[in-house]
């Protein structure tokens, strides 16, 4: 409990040191003990509940929990780096071991963010084969972790199909998202988490950590240009 204490503190800390500031992330706190409790799902409403019955916040309204919940206030990437920098051992044999793959989260509502006709290359016979999904870029830290191989969520990307920002930057009101293949979010996420775990070495190991991470991005980007597969739109 007390490495959990100092690890909620330490992100409470990324917040704006404003009212609404502290108030977001009390709110991001609380919802993430909501989540590790074993009793309740990680579905909003049931979150709501929790914070309401048990942590005491009889003052939340659902409406306003869901805006909270929707933010985009919420500084992700602050958050994300303030849990890489406190990972106590991230080399296993003086090497980063990282997962990258990709995968669809199913929905049924029509208006949540990140959603389209997606294609599930792993779809079953009964199933199909394009689901309404989210596409999430995901990469995680290969750790073993009490003897056995576990994967440590780092980072994440949601993948936009060109047809979705196309129809997108039709509606005025909706901020712009650039269009990125699923190899430049990898990219760009592997040289985030570089960027910040080498720091904690010495600058011989700096060295050659940045020129291995040359070296990946030189290989995605020249796999990327001769590779005879284009992202599916």
């Amino acid at each position: 409990m007390f490495i959990l204490h100092d690890i909620l503190k330490k992100l409470k800390k990324e917040f704006v040191p404003s009212r609404k500031g502290e108030e977001r992330g009390t709110w991001f706190i609380y919802t993430l003990i909501a989540i590790i409790i074993p009793f309740t799902s990680s579905k909003t409403s049931n979150l709501f509940r929790c914070l309401k019955s048990f942590f005491g916040f009889t003052g939340i309204r659902k409406k306003r929990y869901y805006t909270f919940m929707a933010s985009p206030k919420i500084p992700w990437q602050r958050l994300w780096q303030c849990l890489w920098k406190i990972i106590p051992e991230p080399l296993t044999n003086d090497r980063l071991i990282l997962a990258l793959d990709d995968y669809i989260n199913p929905k049924t509502g029509r208006k949540i963010f990140g959603c389209a006709k997606v294609f599930d290359h792993a779809a079953k016979q009964n199933q199909s084969k394009y689901p309404w999904a989210q596409n999430i870029v995901s990469i995680g830290l290969l750790k073993i972790v009490k003897g056995r191989w576990a994967c440590l969520p780092l980072s994440y990307r949601f993948y936009h199909l060109k047809k979705s920002i196309e129809q997108r930057k039709q509606a005025c009101s909706k901020p712009e998202i650039e269009f990125e293949t699923k190899l430049d979010q990898a990219v760009n996420m592997i040289t985030d988490i570089a960027a910040i775990l080498i720091m904690r070495y010495s600058t011989i190991y700096q060295i050659v950590v940045i020129f291995c991470l040359l070296l990946t991005t030189l290989f995605f980007v020249e796999f990327r240009r001769n590779s005879h597969f284009s992202e599916i739109d």
